[in-house]
């Protein structure tokens, strides 16, 4: 399943960079790696919301 929107990641780069595949696929893992850690964090502090903090 996909986190990242591709469209939205060129609309802001537009102009200036060219966006790979490549890139987006590393982006994507990145950011699902991310919120996961961040939902364990969430849970070890016995919570059920994500806050910036857990980032």
């Amino acid at each position: 399943m996909a986190v990242v929107v591709k469209s939205a990641v060129r609309e802001l780069v537009k102009g200036k960079y060219n966006v790979s595949e490549e890139f987006l696929v590393a982006l994507d893992a990145d950011v699902a790696d991310l919120v996961k850690r961040a939902a364990r964090r969430a849970e070890d502090n016995g919570r059920r919301t994500l806050k910036a903090r857990d980032i």
